[in-house]
This record gives C-alpha cells, sequence and structure tokens, in this order.
C-alpha cells in the first residue's frame, strides 16, 4: 500500500538511473518540480539534452547515489535495477523503480501542474491508465472552469 505524500525535494539531490525512453519520461516529469537532478547512463534518449539536469554517460556505480535523497531507477535489467535497489536499501535511500511496484518504496501519480496546484492521481500501481484518465478529467473540469482551484 502506498501512502500519498508531497515530498520537499528544495536543494535535494535526486538521482536517475537509466537513459531510455522510459527515463527520459520520468525525467520530464521530474522537471516540472526541479532542476536538480543527475542523470546516468551509457546513452541517452533523444531529449535529455533538453532538459536541466546533469547527464553522466557512464554505467551506474554504487558511489553515484552518494548524498542522493531520492533515486529512480529506470533501466531494461532487471538484475541492475535489483542491484540499485539494494544498494539504496543499504544506504536507507527512498527508491522507484520503473514499471516493477515489488521493488518501490514510492511510485508517481498521474499528475497535474499548474502554478502552485499540483494534483496527483493514483491508483496503488494497480491501474495507471484508470489514474490517468481521472487526471486528465480532473484537468479538463479545471480548464473549462466547471470546477475552480
Amino acid at each position: 500500500m502506498f501512502l500519498p505524500v508531497s515530498i520537499n525535494i528544495t536543494d535535494k539531490k535526486i538521482v536517475l538511473v537509466g537513459g531510455g525512453k522510459t527515463a527520459f519520461h520520468k525525467a520530464t516529469v521530474l522537471h516540472r518540480f526541479t532542476d536538480n537532478a543527475v542523470v546516468i547512463a551509457p546513452e541517452f534518449h533523444t531529449g535529455f539534452d533538453s532538459l536541466p539536469f546533469e547527464l553522466k554517460r557512464k554505467a551506474y556505480e554504487p558511489d553515484d547515489l552518494n548524498s542522493a535523497f531520492l533515486v529512480y531507477v529506470c533501466t531494461d535489467n532487471e538484475a541492475l535495477n535489483a542491484a540499485v535497489k539494494t544498494e539504496c536499501e543499504r544506504r536507507r535511500i527512498l527508491t522507484s523503480v520503473c514499471d516493477n511496484p515489488s521493488l518501490c518504496d514510492f511510485i508517481s501519480p498521474a499528475i497535474y501542474k499548474d502554478g502552485n496546484l499540483s494534483i496527483a492521481v493514483s491508483s496503488n500501481a494497480q491501474n495507471v491508465r484508470q489514474s490517468i484518465r481521472v487526471r486528465d478529467r480532473i484537468k479538463e473540469l479545471l480548464t473549462k472552469g466547471v470546477i475552480e482551484p
């Protein structure tokens, strides 16, 4: 069971391991909330260079987690994902392993953000499409003025 919370990430180091399409999606969502993240991958999906994050073109090493507050693991290598998660647990760093809720300390909900208003919709990692539909409906109601923020 996942508890919905909002976490203060001001001046906190966020690490994203992986440079593929899924990692890029997570990075673009993250960018709506911070410009401060380090992305580690041997190669990067098109578009990463448009983000303000520090890109380290290299293989992951445990020292990459030094001083990390949150870690997103978004590779297609299950053994690497598990190894990063294990190291994060050892260091007591909250970790989200994309597409594997059983390895996650936190999950990313479907988010609508407008200025300081953020609305997050979660299905407890059970039905992402449903969360997105509900988020989109809330956005539609807000932008049409049916409900007021």
